[in-house]
């Protein structure tokens, strides 16, 4: 950042216009505005997750997950620039990989919940997702990098087991997801 902002209420975008990084003015509704609109949520909602008490390393791996996200706000407000790498992403598979050999096996459909913090992680996935799909719907028509793509699609999963991994922290079980219960209910 070359200077400070100094002025936050500058009123320019009281037409309905905001600046991207290149110069150039776009409609605040356009497919850029809103990935970068989600992708902020999604930090927004980590920054959540991190106010709950947590293990100190998925602290210090959600920490950086911030500055990745804000990295790929970067990378969505000035067209044509890369801040997402391979590395980026490789790194969420190791993490994952970790968090999953941990785990026992997932053999049913589990439903968001189980202590705060997990639910936290899955409301996360679930924003993450969202944020996916804009960055998808950009790609269509402009120019955006692999690499942050696929490590929206990779951050989903690793928050989905993160989720899984709190809940195991906390002592809880996964919340089953039931498919036969009203004729389970009915049939007692």
């Amino acid at each position: 950042m070359g200077h400070r902002l100094s002025r936050i209420a500058t009123r320019t975008g009281d037409d309905g216009t905001t600046g991207l990084g290149d110069g150039r003015r776009v409609a605040k509704d356009c497919a850029r505005v809103n990935a970068l609109g989600e992708v902020d949520e999604l930090n927004s909602v980590i920054g959540v997750l991190l106010a709950e008490p947590l293990p100190t390393e998925v602290a210090a791996w959600l920490a950086e997950v911030q500055h990745d996200l804000f990295d790929l706000g970067s990378e969505l407000a000035v067209p044509g620039y890369a801040a997402l790498t391979e590395a980026h992403v490789a790194g969420l598979d190791e993490r994952l990989a970790a968090m999953n050999a941990a785990l026992p096996m997932l053999k049913e459909f589990i439903l968001p919940g189980g202590c705060r913090q997990a639910a936290l992680a899955h409301q996360a996935r679930s924003v993450c997702r969202r944020a996916e799909r804009a960055v998808v719907a950009l790609a269509r028509d402009e120019a955006v990098g692999e690499a942050s793509r696929q490590y929206l699609n990779r951050l989903s999963d690793a928050l989905f087991v993160l989720a899984r991994v709190l809940n195991r922290a906390e002592g809880r079980d996964d919340v089953l997801w039931r498919p036969h219960r009203r004729e389970t209910l009915a049939g007692e």
